[in-house]
């Protein structure tokens, strides 16, 4: 939906339920994975280094180029490297899964879901012989539209359902306080990734080929081609009007207060009038809040103006080809083309279509992500994994403590406040103790597009229901099966789904410092999250408050302008830069995280003797993993997009941003002042 907040800063999953996703499995034949079938990880390996590029110079080139230059990026995919390849295994595992629940005779609990979304979707000659047959009813209605009432009632009823695209509502935790869950609502209705594509010279391009996407969806969709033409400009038109008054990706990355801005439902429908938030409410089957959050209180002005002064028709060519866009990866070939031909090879340069089993379970991801994690953590996680990791955490947070103690700039009072957010950070690795309930959620082995209905309004129910009630600090909002990691700033938790328990991450077998430079690095990143420009800006408990002197915030901001500086200079080979501004919480999380993972790992290896492996040194070893899990390859259109649209710098300055900040990364390779990987001075940032 259009809650960026809800997945990004707090970190709310929308997810949904069905049958008792308890021990289903107890009477249905026993699933043992071909591990053998799996498409191998990415550990780091002396050979993969060129002697012939300096680390002192290039760090990432010496350590990734030659792997970078045998491994371009896959046909189906944008990018390529550590994460993806884990992905890649993943996908495999759960490729696996999915076809045994659907294998399964009288399924129940999560092995139901998963196989009826796996059968329906694998089923491309019925979905074929569908068409737009499943969206008729929808645009019927669309069609049938004819005033602002109409409009609001339409709108009001697809948000019920959880197809909120423009307007809508989601549960999070409240920025006062973090134990009860409010409503939010914020902009959205954008089908370019981000604000600048509307206006950006730059972008020009793009903007042409959308308005073609846009009226070739319609075509498909039964509007002859010269009508379909007019309409894609008017959608075109009706998306700029609302991108003008729309907060971009970098500015909401930067400001965590953008998303907060309780008011009373009163107020609310005095700021849109012609959309009663208080009949909303009611629609959506749920009480209404004493106080909500209404985020770009200017977007809501604009849409509530645009209900009344955009022509009812312009109003339904933008619903019409939405509904349609959004439903075209699950209905037949030509749609699911036609989607792929713009959203995925025009904006990210993909250059061919993933396999149809890959898409489904993509879907099943979407719709259903913890009733496949379910089944994914009972074949693919070991105990031990989770135990080692509970080790490593336990020894970063030592580290960060120390870090924190021994900080120069700070003043006591406020490493006091720093002290309590650390000790009160929950982990939580591997799976979650208490998995969801999906009791209630119908599916069937009859359309592929009806059960992704049912489970976008199951999901939608599911959330909105948390509204006004305490929040569940057993929830994750990731599934086990992802290959990521996050801080939540609002619980003050850091989660490690199973997934990326994996070398280059993480190895049981490995020794500790290629585990230290790789997920501890990973887990002093996540925890310095809780530090970064805006991280620190919530305490212990989650709340949103200031517990920073004015002198502590005025020197925190002057490092953290330095850092801002570093990514700023650094360019691509085509003299592009990037936007140390925009990326400046994720640098700060790589360079807490890293320095932090290193304490950790000389202390963890205090009295032992350097091992030499492989002729490396320990901390060699510790900085070249590091550099391995940024190893990726990118299409050139993918790239161009991330400049834009992504809060994180490019991997293969992450290689090198936080590492050229460390004294013991110089001393580890013999590099000397003036080296580009050597900042010292002034120019070298040391945050936390």
């Amino acid at each position: 939906m259009l809650l960026s907040l809800a997945v990004t800063l707090a970190v709310t999953a929308c997810g949904r339920d069905q049958a008792p996703a308890t021990d289903s499995t107890a009477a249905q034949p026993s699933f043992v994975l071909d591990e053998a079938s799996l498409p191998p990880v990415n550990r780091f390996q002396p050979s993969d280094l060129d002697d012939t590029i300096n680390a002192c110079v290039d760090f990432a080139g010496y350590v990734n180029a030659k792997f970078l230059a045998a491994n371009p990026v896959p046909a189906d995919r944008t990018n390529w490297g550590a994460f993806e390849m884990l992905d890649e295994r993943s996908t495999a595992v759960q490729h696996q899964l999915a076809q045994h629940a659907a294998s399964l005779e009288d399924a129940t609990g999560v092995e139901k879901l998963v196989g009826d979304f796996w059968a329906t979707g694998m089923d491309e000659a019925k979905i074929n012989a569908q068409g737009i047959e499943p969206l008729k009813d929808e645009l019927a209605a669309i069609d049938a539209l004819s005033d602002t009432a109409g409009l609001v009632d339409w709108l009001q009823r697809t948000a019920a359902r959880g197809q909120g695209f423009l307007l809508g509502v989601a549960a999070m935790p409240d920025f006062q306080d973090s134990s009860i869950n409010i409503a939010v609502t914020g902009q959205g209705g954008l089908g370019l990734p981000d604000t600048p594509y509307y206006t950006d010279d730059k972008h020009a391009a793009i903007r042409e080929a959308y308005v073609a996407h846009i009226a070739r969806v319609l075509e498909l969709s039964g509007v002859p081609a010269d009508e379909a033409a007019r309409q894609a400009r008017d959608v075109m038109a009706f998306e700029t009007r609302l991108a003008k008054v729309s907060k971009s990706r970098a500015e909401f990355s930067r400001d965590v207060s953008l998303y907060y801005n309780p008011m009373q439902v009163a107020d609310a429908d005095k700021l849109t009038p012609n959309f009663p938030w208080t009949k909303f409410f009611e629609v959506q089957g749920i009480e209404q809040p004493k106080l909500f959050s209404v985020s770009v209180p200017d977007f809501f002005r604009e849409v509530d103006a645009m209900l009344v002064d955009v022509p009812v028709e312009q109003w339904k060519s933008y619903l019409r080809f939405h509904v349609v866009d959004n439903a075209s990866p699950y209905l037949s070939d030509e749609f699911v083309q036609q989607h792929f031909e713009f959203h995925n090879k025009t904006l990210s340069g993909q250059k061919e279509i993933k396999p149809r089993w890959k898409r489904v379970l993509a879907t099943i991801n979407n719709q259903i992500d913890e009733a496949m994690g379910q089944m994914y953590v009972k074949v693919a996680f070991p105990p031990e994994s989770k135990e080692r990791m509970e080790a490593l955490v336990a020894n970063l947070g030592e580290a960060l403590k120390e870090r924190i103690q021994n900080l120069e700039w700070m003043s006591d009072e406020t490493k006091a406040k720093a002290l309590e957010k650390q000790a009160a950070f929950t982990t939580k690795i591997g799976y979650p103790d208490k998995w969801r309930d999906w009791s209630g959620l119908e599916t069937s082995r009859d359309s592929y597009l009806d059960n992704v209905l049912a489970a976008q309004e199951f999901n939608y129910r599911w959330m909105i229901n948390k509204i006004g009630k305490p929040v569940d600090r057993t929830e994750w909002a990731m599934p086990p099966q992802m290959v990521n990691a996050y801080y939540n700033p609002l619980q003050n938790e850091i989660v490690f789904p199973a997934a990326i328990l994996q070398p280059p991450f993480f190895d049981p077998e490995a020794t500790d410092e290629m585990n230290y430079g790789g997920i501890g690095a990973v887990i002093g990143h996540e925890m310095s999250h809780g530090y970064d420009d805006q991280g620190s800006r919530f305490g212990p408990t989650g709340k949103f408050e200031n517990w920073w002197t004015e002198a502590d915030a005025a020197a925190f901001k002057e490092r953290t302008a330095k850092l801002i500086a570093q990514f700023d200079a650094y360019k691509l080979p085509d003299g592009r830069t990037l936007n140390g501004t925009h990326t400046l919480g994720e640098n700060i999380g790589d360079l807490g995280g890293l320095a932090t993972a290193y304490d950790a790992m000389k202390k963890a290896t205090q009295g032992q003797p350097d091992p030499m492996t492989d002729g490396l040194t320990r901390d060699q070893r510790f900085f070249l993993n590091w550099a391995t899990v940024w190893r990726r390859n990118f299409t050139p259109e993918e790239l161009s997009k991330r400049l834009v649209t992504d809060e994180h710098a490019l991997a293969q300055f992450r290689a090198i941003g936080a590492p050229s900040n460390l004294p013991a990364f110089a001393e580890a390779f013999n590099c000397k002042p003036g080296d580009p990987m050597v900042r010292d001075g002034d120019d070298r940032v040391i945050i936390w």
